[in-house]
């Protein structure tokens, strides 16, 4: 899934919740923004719509009839990399753990600002490929390639390799890699992470959980024994690092 080539800003932006004034909120607000809009009431048919609509983005409510958003979002992940928000309501720290770990990108709090969901939109859409742009969400990089051991991630087309196997990531997944080995040996706040690479500040304590669970959806995908980490590792009372990379490969006839 990619944005669109043909030069627009016109995104395609699927949304599901069973609240008909959100809905009809959050259409007007981002059909003005000049988005491709879809909307849904519930996750089967959110699933219906994903299918035939393609969307380059997924806004789902957790709490829903006939499919819930977790249900939604493990489908969707079952064969799309398709950046999800999650909407979540004030009290459900754990609902926010669940749809993190099943591979949602972020999350946002009911009642929340649509304002700030364009802004959450605008940056899990990141692509770094040409420099990046929505502000606070910008990732720096160095080589193309980096090599370490049979992991190999080209930052160019936004791929990691174990081998000669591609590894799945999301693309927040990648980002958060991308911040990781660019300042390889170096340890990083989760502050600092959600700033970089989620784009704002957290407002509660449990904020920070996004990175949290993130670091372990990468573990699980990176690692030989996630368990017993040696690529990214935890820096007590300060956050994480990736280990110090000695060399990086420029990419041969990239």
């Amino acid at each position: 899934m990619s944005h669109p080539s043909d030069g627009s800003d016109r995104i395609k932006i699927l949304v599901a919740d069973d609240e008909a004034n959100i809905r009809r909120v959050l259409e007007t607000r981002l059909t003005m923004q000049g988005h491709d809009v879809r909307m849904a009431e519930n996750g089967a048919e959110a699933l219906e719509l994903f299918r035939g609509f393609e969307p380059d983005v997924v806004v789902l409510d957790v709490m829903m009839p006939e499919l819930d958003g977790f249900a939604v979002v493990e489908r969707i992940r079952a064969q799309s990399e398709v950046p999800i928000i999650l909407l979540t309501a004030l009290g459900d720290v754990a609902d926010r753990i669940t749809g993190l770990q099943l591979g949602a990108d972020d999350y946002m709090v009911k009642p929340f600002s649509p304002k700030e969901l364009e802004a959450r939109i605008r940056c899990v859409l990141r692509r770094v490929s040409s420099g990046g742009n929505g502000g606070g969400c910008q990732v720096g990089r160095n080589a193309h390639v980096v090599v370490v051991g049979d992991l190999s991630v080209d930052f160019n087309r936004r791929q990691a390799h174990r081998g000669e196997e591609r590894i799945r990531l999301t693309g927040m997944e990648f980002n958060l890699l991308e911040l990781l080995i660019s300042r390889s040996g170096e340890p990083i706040s989760r502050l600092d992470m959600l700033e970089k690479v989620w784009g704002y500040k957290p407002e509660r304590s449990s904020d920070s959980r996004v990175v949290d669970v993130h670091i372990s959806r990468l573990r699980a995908k990176l690692e030989e024994d996630p368990d017993n980490p040696e690529l990214i590792l935890t820096a007590r009372g300060m956050g994480y690092m990736f280990q110090r990379i000695h060399q990086a490969a420029e990419a041969a006839g990239v």
